[in-house]
């Protein structure tokens, strides 16, 4: 059985996902996993290859979901990203977005979506694995 803390992610990537459709994008891969880590979300924005996170958090007037996306966790995204541009071949341009979702816990009922494109960026080689 799934924990309620997972199913509630779960649902707010879903949520993301379906965002990211009726904006346009194409969506590749879910929940993508390699040896380094893990992307919730990877799409094609028109000549961009777009990275996203995904943060579900419940009402709350205090915490932001882009914050928690600290350095550390930015470096395995974008080590993974890495790895999979580089195994997959690709020649778009990388962008790394967060989409903070909103979800009312016990409706399950989306109340807002923040999206954040370029939220961080790629500075250094991350081609070392």
């Amino acid at each position: 059985m799934i924990g309620s803390n997972q199913r509630f992610g779960a649902l707010g990537e879903k949520l993301a996902a379906q965002y990211l459709k009726v904006q346009g994008y194409k969506i590749l891969k879910k929940n993508y996993k390699n040896k380094l880590g893990e992307i919730d979300i990877i799409a094609v924005d028109t000549n961009e290859i777009v990275f996203v996170e995904v943060k579900t958090r419940s009402a709350s007037p205090y915490l932001s979901g882009q914050y928690a996306v600290d350095k550390h966790k930015q470096f395995h995204i974008m080590r993974t990203a890495s790895y999979y541009l580089s195994v997959m071949k690709c020649e778009l341009q990388p962008r790394f977005d967060i989409i903070e979702v909103e979800v009312e816990r016990g409706s399950g009922q989306m109340k807002k979506i923040n999206h954040i494109k370029n939220a961080f960026s790629q500075t250094e080689n991350y081609a070392r694995f």
